[in-house]
């Protein structure tokens, strides 16, 4: 049966959102703990060439959950979505306008390497409806790529963005990682300088982190690789800042630089304002009128399911006002928009006025808005409300 089989009247004013996981990369990276898989770690059952009739699937079993909404993002990630013909890409998009429904002005995203593309994959994948590209560039200096096992060549990039504008794809953007081990400052001011080069409309900085039970993690634990202090993780965070807003991109969450509004991840926005959204593909996590559930995590499992008509939902929870509340407090503080004073009740006056004679917030329109100091320290911030 469908998740939900329509939605409450609170949720029908929610925005809608797809995500569909592709589990596929050509190669696992060390720092990695996102349920991804190559090709030879796969049986039967569990191919590239069966993937997308088997998300088709369940994109046809969670479509009575909308209610009727059509959806205002789809965002393809994993995993490396180009792993997959770009036939294939467009033919779940096209289930899911089929079943769900895509709104006017949908903003409809692949990630892609910039090795997985070409200029005949890019323009299916355009005139398919694709309409914004995620580039997984993460660094442009070579011995930084090699210790964090990306395989692509960096002087590739150039190429897949030009590829992607010529193409007609309306937003472009890449994703960098700062805090690798053996990176320097001024390779950082490389991979931003290139990445700034590159004309991107939005870009993704992450600081690289170190996930229990990844190959990377065990290797710090052995002391053969050995990560940045906090310091320097925070330098090269306003380095970021610096070069990026320099190039006419401002942020907009701890995290990620826009050109301008329209150049916004709407996807990622609608995570962050805890609005609802459909998880298609083994592990993926859906959020919906009050309720998360999450799918059985290997793709094997989940395709065996979906072959025999049942459901791939594995386990579930009901999101109660507390959690929401926390939740919210720790998502929207993140946000250049900042987090509504009221979200916090007037228990908090005295927490706020702290954190304001910091200098680590400002108040904006009865919003509580990070500074830039407070942006280095929003876990900290965060901590004062939910503690």
């Amino acid at each position: 049966m469908p998740y939900a089989e329509s939605p409450t009247p609170s949720t029908r004013d929610r925005a809608l959102g797809v995500y569909v996981h592709v589990p596929f990369c050509s190669v696992r990276c060390g720092y990695c703990d996102f349920n991804t898989y190559t090709a030879d770690e796969l049986g039967e059952g569990a191919t590239r060439a069966s993937y997308a009739d088997t998300a088709i699937a369940e994109i046809v079993r969670s479509a009575p959950g909308a209610g009727g909404r059509s959806a205002e993002t789809v965002f393809f990630g994993g995993g490396t979505p180009t792993q997959l013909p770009a036939d294939d890409l467009v033919r779940m998009l096209a289930a899911i306008d089929d079943t769900i429904g895509l709104a006017d002005g949908v903003e409809v995203t692949t990630e892609a390497n910039p090795d997985s593309v070409t200029p005949e994959s890019l323009a299916t994948l355009r005139r398919g409806g694709f309409n914004r590209i995620s580039f997984g560039v993460q660094s442009a200096v070579p011995h930084v790529l090699a210790t964090l096992e990306r395989t692509h060549d960096p002087a590739n990039v150039p190429q897949a963005v030009r590829w992607a504008r010529e193409a007609g794809f309306e937003q472009v953007s890449v994703d960098l990682i700062y805090g690798t081990p053996g990176e320097s400052m001024d390779d950082w001011r490389t991979s931003l300088e290139q990445a700034v080069a590159l004309g991107p409309d939005h870009v993704s900085a992450y600081a690289l982190i170190v996930e229990q039970g990844t190959a990377f993690a065990r290797k710090v634990r052995r002391g053969e690789v050995v990560m940045p202090d906090d310091d320097e993780t925070a330098d090269k965070y306003l380095l970021a800042d610096e070069l990026l807003t320099g190039a006419g991109l401002g942020w907009y969450e701890l995290s990620n630089w826009a050109r301008d509004a329209a150049a916004q991840c709407r996807h990622n926005v609608l995570y962050w304002h805890s609005d609802d959204w459909f998880g298609i593909g083994p592990g993926a996590h859906s959020h919906l009128a009050g309720e998360r559930w999450w799918n059985v995590k290997h793709p094997a499992a989940y395709a065996q399911r979906l072959a025999a008509g049942e459901s791939p939902r594995h386990d579930g929870e009901t999101i109660d006002a507390p959690t929401a509340r926390t939740e919210r407090i720790m998502l929207e503080t993140r946000l250049r928009s900042g987090l509504a004073l009221s979200a916090l009740g007037p228990g908090a006056r005295s927490e706020v006025a702290e954190l304001v004679d910091s200098a680590l917030v400002t108040i904006v329109d009865e919003h509580l808005v990070l500074t830039l100091t407070g942006r280095l320290l929003a876990d900290a911030v965060v901590r004062k409300f939910i503690e």
